[in-house]
């Protein structure tokens, strides 16, 4: 078996469980899976399940998915090609010419108020179509990607197709085989190779900024505004390194200043844009004319800093009113060997954002939060359950593919110890964790927003409050955000399994989130802290009062987002909006009284807290009595290590002094330094354990 059908194994067992998880079809939960994928390597931005489609007729379609980039004018439409059978299948070429014109079909005919108006609002076709009739002035590109378990026989590059309704169309494929390697990719991104020289019509000259020798290397181009836009063009935001990319997707909009440059003086953009960062694993290099050096080719291609101007330059090309033969673009590019890419492309990333508005809260991806929230998820177990010896655990997964690799070399005795202990339907990854917390924060805005605007909100809020309640991200909020999680998908399971639902489906995700919105409002209103989590936590379900009340109220809550104002016919969009939430929280709703016991008095839930804090601020200080001591043996490395990045103080000099003598009776203030001076270290990129 190769690894493809490994994959294609896995994730039918994936999908089979998201689909008993979630009370889905198995074609809903492939999408939901391949949707997450696709959008976490920058293929498309979050997408919205929508699942339509019509035989016959002159333009027959079938969409299962939707985006609207507004901020590039750029819109998204997913088909589905899933197979159900045990065998993995090739995925033919006439499939997918089938489903790109089913999916440039649709696009087609939601420019026409007359196809608009002949379907129901509340319909899924409708939530996919009112946005391109609505934004047909604002969109300037189409992308569409087909999501398939077969695999492709060649792997192809995404395509320039033919202009539909005057738009470019990009076309791509997300088949099993590249869904393996992004999975298997992790920090690493997914292999691109950029062929300039089929792009460009040429190797591109630059010079070389670094010595012959040595693993690094260093180029500086002035990239053609025309070369780079097409670039972007095919590969999108896979080309942007992926906490640059989350920033774009979450916050930026095209930058009027340098349309207006590219408008008004394109000779002059060199001159006034600071250009882009870049790395890449290897370049192809070839001898132009004059000795001249030129790259041909560009593998593993991230933009680092600069994705707006990249944007913005393709926004120009698109609107097509400002001339790019005039724009060049200056890239700094790096060369980083394989095995260094994931310590080193973060730091030249991090560095290179530190003049503009990327702030710490947007690398949160190697926040310490995460680290600790892992550290619990892999030491806290749940309370056993109907006479088990032992409890299960939440498995938080910091980076991607972590809980797969647990299971990666082990025997089948050791994988099915692994799966009692961390069973699959306790993983959590850091998107889940900020849909669960901005629910219960009473902001299913946000959460309507999609997975990446609401993790971004997430990260801003706990950056902040991380600088000054570092102890409040204690084992008892995490044991509280596993409650939360139980809660949020017993209730999606419960809403995609109702009559109700069955009947008129769609805008599961959004009811989701409104329902317990409102839940977590009227237990404020009812003057209680919050929901009681730790009952939560120690049944692990749901009580069955709490069941009752919830099952009351989601068809209600169902109901009242999609009655819509009539400035928002579209639900999807509706629910985006502060005023949908405003609305609905002042909504009363026909349910019953719940019983103290579920929720938590304020007194109660500030003592849990304040013992929380406590017990966070004990462990604080014995983690760092362990590095400490671990130093002893290497304090004068450790020290010289901290002297030549100028990083050493008096007071931590002294602390080093003392334990390169053994002596651990460290006063208050030279532990208070070695505990800033070991964070510096980390984050200069030379961590203490590194050190031997």
């Amino acid at each position: 078996m190769d690894e493809v059908e490994k994959a294609f194994e896995d994730l039918r067992e994936d999908v089979m469980l998201e689909a008993e998880a979630g009370g889905l079809f198995q074609e809903e939960a492939f999408f939901e899976i391949f949707a997450e994928a696709a959008s976490g390597n920058g293929d498309t931005i979050d997408l919205e399940y929508a699942h339509c489609r019509k035989e016959g007729g002159s333009r027959p379609y079938r969409i299962d998915g939707h985006a609207f980039d507004a901020d590039r004018g750029t819109f998204y439409l997913a088909t589905c090609d899933y197979r159900e059978g045990r065998e993995l299948q090739s995925l033919q070429a006439a499939r997918m010419d089938s489903a790109l014109k089913q999916a440039t079909n649709f696009f087609e005919n939601a420019l026409s108020a007359d196809f608009i108006n002949a379907l129901e609002d509340s319909s899924p076709a409708f939530s996919a179509a009112y946005p391109i009739y609505r934004n047909q002035q604002a969109i300037r590109r189409l992308r569409v990607i087909l999501l398939s378990n077969a695999r492709l026989t060649a792997r192809k590059p995404p395509q320039l197709m033919a202009d539909v309704a005057g738009m470019p169309v990009v076309y791509s494929v997300l088949d099993v085989a590249r869904y393996a390697d992004i999975q298997k990719s992790r920090a690493a991104p997914e292999a691109i190779e950029v062929d300039l020289e089929e792009i460009a019509g040429r190797a591109l000259p630059c010079l070389r900024a670094s010595t012959a020798s040595g693993d690094y290397e260093s180029y500086l181009l002035a990239l053609p505004g025309n070369v780079l836009a097409d670039v972007y063009g095919l590969y999108g935001a896979r080309l942007l390194e992926q906490n640059v990319r989350t920033y774009l997707q979450a916050r930026t909009k095209v930058n009027k200043g340098i349309l207006k440059t590219i408008r008004e003086e394109p000779e002059m953009f060199f001159a006034y844009n600071n250009g882009l960062t870049a790395t890449a694993s290897r370049v192809e290099l070839k001898e132009l004319t004059n000795d001249q050096l030129g790259i041909s080719s560009i593998h593993d291609l991230q933009i680092v800093n600069g994705g707006q101007t990249t944007a913005s330059i393709l926004y120009a090309k698109d609107v097509g009113k400002s001339p790019l033969e005039k724009v060049h673009v200056q890239m700094k590019l790096s060369v980083v060997p394989g095995e260094s890419v994931e310590k080193v492309v973060p730091l030249i990333s991090r560095y290179a954002n530190t003049q503009n508005r990327i702030s710490e809260a947007d690398f949160f991806s190697n926040h310490p939060f995460h680290l600790q929230m892992e550290r619990y998820s892999r030491l806290l177990a749940a309370p056993p359950q109907d006479g088990a010896l032992s409890g299960e655990k939440w498995f938080y997964e910091r980076a991607r593919g972590q809980y797969r690799d647990g299971m990666a070399y082990a025997s089948q005795a050791e994988k099915r110890k692994y799966q009692l202990e961390f069973p699959k339907a306790k993983v959590m990854v850091k998107t889940d964790l900020a849909k669960y917390f901005v629910t219960f924060e009473c902001r299913p805005d946000i959460v309507s927003k999609g997975a990446q605007k609401c993790f971004m909100y997430f990260a801003n809020e706990t950056a902040k409050s991380w600088k000054t309640h570092q102890a409040d991200y204690n084992e008892t909020w995490f044991r509280n955000a596993c409650s939360m999680a139980l809660l949020f998908r017993w209730t999606d399971k419960m809403i995609a399994q109702s009559d109700w639902y069955q009947i008129d489906r769609g805008f599961k995700s959004q009811t989701v989130t409104y329902t317990l919105a409102w839940l977590a409002h009227h237990v404020r209103n009812l003057g209680r802290a919050s929901l009681n989590w730790d009952n939560i936590w120690s049944t692990q379900d749901v009580p069955e009062e709490l069941q009752d009340f919830l099952e009351e109220l989601a068809p209600q809550v169902s109901a009242a987002i999609k009655d819509t104002p009539a400035d928002a016919r579209n639900v999807g969009e509706y629910c985006k909006m502060q005023a949908c939430w405003d609305a609905i929280s002042k909504r009363t709703f026909d349910v019953g009284t719940l019983p103290e016991y579920v929720t938590l008095s304020f007194d109660d839930s500030n003592d849990l807290k304040k013992t929380g804090r406590d017990t966070k601020k004990i462990d604080n200080e014995v983690e760092l009595d362990v590095v400490l001591l671990s130093i002893v043996p290497k304090a004068d490395m450790v020290r010289a290590n901290a002297n030549q990045r100028r990083l050493l103080s008096e007071k931590s000099n002294r602390a080093l002094e003392k334990l390169a003598a053994g002596n651990l009776a460290l006063t208050k203030p030279e532990k208070n330094a070695m505990k800033l001076l070991i964070n510096r270290l980390a984050e200069e990129g030379t961590p203490i354990e590194s050190m031997s």
